[in-house]
């Protein structure tokens, strides 16, 4: 029998659907760039007074624009000294990780007033030598000071506490929603401006109020906003962050993984060119399945295949068309050799075969049975 190979499949629908993917992905890439740059605001930091964004100050800034204060935003440590070098002015701070001490205490010290908006723990050590104790409560707290722009804002609802060395507003408990000191001839607040001074939350309570007292002193403001530039000193690599054992065990591994694939990879021979369709005997086909069979051991399969065999040859011995049944069979050769149908039945479909021993059993019989029914029918003629 031949073995046929089927010609293969077109492949250009399944090229049209990649690139019909690519074409998807390109234009989604393309329109979130476009919906990107029209909203730029959602990239700008915390604070930014340009920023319209819900963590944004551009209401307060223009807030402050609007009684007359000059505001000038800084992007850069330089910037800012050069700015607060010109005239009294108020510096807006944030407590950013990217400043080092000096860098915060430099500008700190170069502005008449300092309002420090996201105060952190260093930022309150080394204005006020105090701490960050804890955050306030749910609902407003009254200011309960002397400092008269609080007074005038009125309650506020409180982010982070203070307990310092200074004066202090909005207590909770022994601490300070908002530190207070002098400065040189002016003065220094620290106040969590998370709750107060953004875009999102300024409209509420004294928030407002609070924001346009505390930064609008002075008839100028410096806001600096701090950038990755402003960081002291080179960055750390990646190699500076790991632990010294990573690489060691990085290059062992890669050894491993070479060694393994040469040990174990599959080594192909050299491509042999074979003619198809190729034609293969039937009895190599026969005696494969043989050795299949041998293999599995599966003797009840065996000797499904002897006794259809079988069937097939008893039938058209006796005549009888293709499609007669094993009993239909078993009842025409009992008929014609006189035997018990119940053996003949036992040979050609119930009996059991367990074992190789029972196989072989099966195949004398089953050739018994085939030999007495042709010379019954065909007298002098032995079947094959």
């Amino acid at each position: 029998m031949s073995a046929q190979v089927a010609p293969p499949r077109p492949r250009a629908r399944g090229v049209t659907a990649w690139v019909a993917i690519a074409a998807v992905l390109v234009l989604v890439g393309t329109l979130g760039a476009v919906l990107a740059s029209s909203v730029q605001w959602t990239a700008r930091d915390r604070f930014d007074p340009e920023s319209a964004g819900p963590d944004g100050t551009r209401a307060l800034a223009r807030i402050l624009a609007d009684h007359g204060i000059e505001v000038e935003v800084v992007r850069a440590r330089t910037t800012a000294l050069d700015a607060l070098d010109a005239g009294p002015a108020t510096l807006v701070l944030p407590d950013s990780a990217l400043l080092s001490d000096e860098t915060f205490a430099e500008l700190a010290d170069a502005a008449t007033d300092v309002v420090v908006i996201e105060p952190r723990s260093r930022g309150i050590r080394l204005l006020f030598d105090g701490r960050i104790d804890g955050y306030g409560g749910s609902e407003p707290t009254a200011p309960h000071c002397d400092l008269g722009d609080a007074e005038r804002a009125g309650p506020v609802l409180v982010g982070a506490t203070f307990t310092a060395d200074a004066e202090g507003c909005y207590p909770v408990g022994d601490a300070y929603g908002l530190v207070w000191g002098a400065h040189g001839e002016g003065r220094a607040v620290a106040v969590d401006g998370t709750m107060l001074f953004t875009n999102e939350n300024l409209a509420e309570n004294g928030n407002a109020a609070l924001g346009v007292n505390l930064i609008g002193s002075r008839d100028r403001v410096v806001w600096f906003v701090p950038e990755f530039a402003d960081t002291d000193g080179d960055p750390a690599t990646l190699g500076d962050l790991t632990p010294g054992w990573v690489s060691p065990a990085i290059v062992l591994l890669l050894v491993t993984a070479i060694g393994t694939i040469l040990w174990r990879g599959r080594r192909f021979g050299p491509l042999v060119r074979e003619r198809l369709p190729v034609t293969v005997r039937g009895s190599e086909t026969t005696a494969g399945r043989a050795h299949l069979y041998a293999q599995s051991r599966d003797v009840r399969h065996a000797a499904t295949v002897l006794r259809q065999g079988a069937v097939g040859r008893l039938g058209r011995i006796l005549g009888l068309p293709a499609s007669a049944s094993a009993e239909a069979v078993a009842d025409a050769a009992a008929a014609r050799l006189g035997n018990d149908r119940a053996d003949i039945g036992r040979i050609l479909i119930t009996d059991e075969v367990r074992t190789d021993r029972d196989l072989v059993a099966l195949t004398h019989r089953l050739h018994d049975l085939e030999t007495a029914l042709a010379r019954a029918l065909r007298p002098g003629k032995e079947p094959r």
